[in-house]
């Protein structure tokens, strides 16, 4: 099953189920959200929850999108209630990569290392425990809150004090806390999780910093068990043509860690656990323009599509200035 959170014709939310170019709007909740504590509240699927609810009026898939009244596939009524997050070096990458990798890890001189090879081999020996045991932990970082979500069809803000706008092209995991504080896994959607790669590679330090920028997940959300083995492809375009394209593999096969191992290590921090609030986790990536020469400039389109998950994701970019000027902080 696969769903969308729209704007309606008499300007109210609402949620549909996709069926070819039709959306199916479900009966009695207005938000993803909603349905998923529902779900949870009433011992259900999600699946189960839509069939219980039952849908109603029919809408044009294509018209919503090109409307702009299509919105992120989960939120949130206060933005800061919403935490978005991201693991990396969770993928095999290439199979040149891939191949130095090994040969690399494989002789277990972790002194030699990077800490980046060293974090991958580690994510290798210890990725993927049997289910229901803690493995090793991945690396983690903050996006923000609700705020740095743009809808599908949105531009997204390139700031002034940007060095870089690069595109990674992964699935996001979505998920609510409910009532009884435990983490439920709503489904997943694609996602672009943009980085300033030009800042990151000056200092991997700086990797906090490059990752403060907007991101987009969407149109659909997946409701369902995911295949080990996914393909996806992302693509730039300038003035309307591709300038760069490439495939990319996702799903477990190609993962160094398991998906339960990330969302353990994720909401094993109790001030994640707050009751109704939203997570979204970016789940790494194997490839990015940057890495093969690419500068993307602004009022270039990203377009990230995996079959699987239904229409792609499409955002453009913008320029934005920042609110804060160096000396703004006053004393009170």
């Amino acid at each position: 099953m696969r769903l969308i959170q729209f704007v309606g014709p008499d300007g109210s939310r609402a949620i549909g189920v996709v069926d070819g170019n039709a959306v199916r709007e479900v009966r009695g909740v207005d938000s993803i959200r909603e349905l998923a504590l529902r779900a949870v509240a009433e011992n259900r699927s999600i699946d189960d929850q839509v069939l219980h609810l039952g849908v109603d009026a029919s809408h044009d898939y294509d018209q919503l999108l090109s409307d702009g009244k299509v919105l992120p596939p989960i939120d949130h009524p206060d933005a800061a209630h919403v935490m978005v997050a991201g693991t990396g070096l969770t993928h095999m990458g290439s199979a040149s990569s891939r191949s130095k990798m090994h040969q690399k890890a494989s002789t277990g001189d972790e002194a030699s290392m990077t800490d980046t090879e060293r974090m991958f081999k580690w994510g290798l020996d210890g990725g993927k425990p049997a289910s229901g045991t803690a493995g090793v932990q991945p690396e983690w970082f903050y996006k923000g809150d609700g705020s740095a979500i743009v809808a599908p069809g949105v531009p997204l803000d390139v700031p002034d004090f940007s060095d870089d706008v690069g595109e990674e092209p992964e699935i996001v995991g979505l998920y609510v806390i409910g009532e009884d504080s435990n983490p439920y896994r709503v489904g997943y959607a694609i996602g672009n999780e943009v980085t300033d790669h030009v800042m990151e590679k000056k200092n991997y330090l700086y990797l906090a910093h490059s990752k403060l920028r907007q991101c987009a997940f969407g149109p659909e959300l997946f409701v369902g068990q995911l295949p080990d083995n996914i393909e996806g492809t992302a693509r730039i375009l300038r003035d309307g043509k591709p300038i760069w394209e490439k495939p990319f593999p996702t799903g477990e096969a190609n993962m160094s860690h398991s998906i339960e191992n990330i969302e353990f290590h994720h909401f094993k921090y109790n001030q994640f656990l707050r009751a109704g609030d939203v997570h979204a986790i970016f789940l790494g990536t194997s490839v990015a323009s940057f890495g093969d020469g690419v500068r993307v400039e602004v009022g270039d389109t990203f377009e990230i599509d995996i079959p699987l998950f239904g229409r792609p994701l499409v955002n453009g970019t913008r320029s934005s200035s920042t609110l804060v000027k160096p000396g703004a902080v006053k004393s009170l």
